[in-house]
């Protein structure tokens, strides 16, 4: 979904009650992060849902920047 971020995706599922949606982010190593759920009720995505998607995707980016970092520096103490 790029209205989101690079790398983001959605699932779609419909019922009578709607689209279910569930916005995630591709796999990182083991982890698959999802973003936002919801149900979708009329044609156009709502700016709010596409929002929580989008401030939950700079979450995730900066606590996997954090990951690395970490495991950079663990490395180096190693030696």
């Amino acid at each position: 979904m790029k209205s989101v971020g690079q790398g983001v995706f959605e699932l779609r599922q419909r019922d009578a009650a709607g689209w279910y949606r569930i916005i995630y982010l591709k796999r990182i190593g083991s982890r698959l992060f999802v973003l936002h759920c919801f149900i979708k009720k009329s044609a156009k995505t709502p700016t709010n849902d596409l929002e929580i998607a989008a401030r939950r995707l700079g979450i995730v980016q900066a606590k996997v920047a954090a990951e690395k970092k970490e495991e950079r520096h663990g490395e180096k103490g190693d030696h």
